[in-house]
């Protein structure tokens, strides 16, 4: 139904005069119209176009350009977005700043980019840190923080925390922790956890300490997500299956308690999903083959309706009171 036959019904049955139909009438016609997301998404898909256009442009003309020229223009466009965003932002605070000024952030995340682009070029051409890797890339992971903390921007605290970790040779993004790590090497899984847990006790510190709070979340988010995958894997692998179980189970509780506090779902969904998944492996492992195969279909089907219960009410768990209709 369309909003003219909506507010004649409604002027039909009497709910509404004619003179409040004509109001609201023209209140939705006259009413503005926000392109606030329409304008990030475009600015966004633009540095990622003016990123791969320049690459390509750089490939198929590395003959003629010549490497110095190239290298020149990629540090005059990383120190000019540098200095743009310097001289254009607001000074420090601890609090989430709100510049006037949107482009800033922009030009903030393009000159990150083109940084990483950079010193990429030197060392792929030049060799400049020889077989140092790490050094290669710490160096703009500090940047990257100090970028985030200074400017206030938590896109550039993403791309610090992805640094950190592909630093320690692990991949952080959520959706590419179990594709992108080997955790068939067990090596790796006690630093995936130490890490995630550092960046999880770092945001609960922030946002406690009121410093930069509001980038607990990416914090929380992004190392929750890689120490409670790990800890999985390394109940799942390894022979010391006590000491992942109890980092599992300990990292869902406080996902849970942080859910209640901050009304986050997704936390809600962390803790719980994890939990669901960790609990449930060392129920069977330990009853034996023979008692799980009867326990099964009973507890799969209650504990599913009680996941299920739990969630469709998650609201009343989470403390959100429930709008009031007028």
């Amino acid at each position: 139904m369309t909003p003219k036959s909506i507010l004649n019904a409604l002027t039909s049955k009497g709910i509404i005069s004619d003179q409040q139909a004509e109001s609201i009438a023209s209140f939705e016609a006259e009413k503005a119209f926000s392109i606030h997301w329409e304008l990030r998404s475009i600015l966004y898909l633009g540095i990622l176009i003016f990123s791969s256009g320049a690459g390509i442009l750089i490939y198929e003309n590395i003959d003629t350009i010549g490497h110095q020229v190239i290298i020149a223009v990629i540090a005059l466009i990383t120190a000019g977005c540098f200095y743009y965003t310097y001289k254009n932002s607001l000074p420090y605070s601890h609090e989430q700043i709100h510049n006037p000024n949107k482009l800033v952030d922009y030009v903030l995340l393009l000159g990150c980019s083109t940084f990483l682009g950079l010193e990429g070029y030197l060392q792929f051409q030049y060799n400049m840190f020889g077989s140092r890797y790490g050094l290669a890339v710490i160096i703009p992971t500090i940047v990257f923080f100090l970028c985030a903390y200074r400017f206030d921007h938590r896109g550039a605290l993403s791309m610090a925390i992805t640094g950190l970790a592909s630093w320690l040779g692990l991949t952080i993004a959520p959706l590419s922790v179990i594709s992108g790590n080997d955790f068939s090497d067990g090596k790796l899984i006690m630093p995936a956890i130490a890490l995630g847990c550092v960046l999880t006790a770092v945001g609960w510190i922030s946002e406690e300490q009121n410093i930069k709070k509001h980038f607990a979340f990416t914090y929380m988010l992004m190392g929750g997500n890689l120490a409670c995958i790990a800890a999985q894997i390394g109940l799942f692998n390894e022979s010391a299956p006590v000491l992942y179980f109890l980092i599992g189970i300990g990292l869902c509780a406080f996902f849970v308690y942080r859910a209640r506090h901050a009304q986050s779902l997704l936390f809600l969904l962390m803790g719980t999903v994890y939990g669901y998944s960790i609990l449930t492996y060392a129920i069977f492992t330990s009853i034996g083959a023979e008692a799980a195969l009867g326990l099964g279909i009973f507890y799969f089907l209650f504990s599913s309706v009680g996941v299920i219960y739990f969630l469709l009410n998650f609201k009343k768990f989470l403390g959100i009171k429930p709008e009031i209709k007028k």
